[in-house]
């Protein structure tokens, strides 16, 4: 019983953290949502994000930033490239603000400054757990 006791709030705590989708269940985020850096660009780079599958927010959009400019409005299991120039780059979530629900009320912001090679491409997911919140983290490559 009292395996069962500890047990079951550990379970409901892991349930609200995030998982990385497997590749076949990864979708493209729908092209009304990519809002910038969608045209190649010269001598530049690719930024691929990620968003994990998982509960918290999980009815939301989270919207994703580059040079604290949206570039697009990323859902749970969701992926998508942007075209960026080399360089030293910011990246970031936050709230979706174009979402009038409660999806836009809070407060979220979180940035990394990155530095991208021309013809290079880097990666980051979008996590969330039901301790830190939501978070943006590089992918190792």
């Amino acid at each position: 019983m009292r395996v069962i006791c500890i047990a079951i709030p550990l379970l409901s705590l892991a349930g609200c953290s995030s998982f990385t989708a497997d590749p076949d269940r990864v979708t493209q985020v729908a092209p009304e949502r990519l809002l910038a850096f969608q045209q190649p660009v010269a001598n530049g780079g690719q930024i691929v994000v990620n968003r994990d599958i998982g509960m918290l927010g999980g009815g939301c959009y989270v919207a994703f930033s580059i040079d604290r400019k949206v570039a697009a409005r990323i859902g749970v299991g969701e992926e998508a490239h942007f075209q960026v120039p080399a360089g030293a780059r910011i990246v970031g979530i936050g709230l979706d603000e174009q979402d009038g629900s409660l999806c836009s009320k809070g407060r979220l912001h979180r940035e990394l400054a990155v530095q991208l090679q021309s013809g290079s491409s880097q990666r980051f997911r979008i996590v969330s757990d039901s301790a830190t919140g939501f978070g943006i983290l590089p992918v190792a490559q």
